[in-house]
């Protein structure tokens, strides 16, 4: 996997152009700096004869790529800069130092900034999901994913079953 074609990374940018956002995690992200390897790594499990994890500590991707499992993400905002009690500032005028103005009574951008983040996402994970699928209509980038099923399948039953 290349820098800059991992999912993940994708991910990350598309989060972090986002307005006042200043720090993006997946999965448990910074927490994961604290523990044991054995406490974070997710461990691959044989489930109803189909491989599965036994945790999604990772938020879904690995080296970059989808594990299949849901891709967790959270992002920091920083609070809005306007405050009800002015912090100080500088008159670009005068070059003297004053009070910044309340200039707007929005409180909260977070629920704002959830939707935006749930658009950025969709719109990674399908470019990504077109570069693996593409085709000239959405008949053909369908074909393309059932094909893909298929094959996978195929190659799991006999690696699996030896048939």
């Amino acid at each position: 996997m290349q820098y800059d074609t991992k999912l993940d990374a994708e991910l990350s940018q598309a989060i972090m152009s986002i307005q006042a956002v200043k720090g993006v995690e997946i999965g448990l992200g910074f927490e994961m700096a604290q523990l044991f390897g054995s406490q974070v790594h997710d461990e691959i499990i044989l489930s109803k004869n189909k491989f599965s994890r036994k945790t999604n500590h990772s938020g879904g991707i690995e080296g970059g790529m989808s594990t299949g499992l849901p891709i967790i993400i959270r992002a920091a905002m920083k609070p809005i800069s306007t405050l009800m009690s002015p912090l100080q500032s500088v008159d670009l005028l005068t070059m003297k130092s004053i009070q910044a103005r309340r200039e707007r009574s929005d409180f909260c951008a977070v629920p704002a900034c959830a939707v935006i983040g749930e658009s950025v996402v969709a719109w990674t994970l399908s470019k990504f999901f077109l570069q693996k699928f593409s085709g000239d209509s959405m008949e053909e980038v369908r074909d393309n994913y059932e094909s893909y099923n298929k094959q996978i399948i195929q190659r799991l039953t006999k690696n699996f079953y030896g048939k």
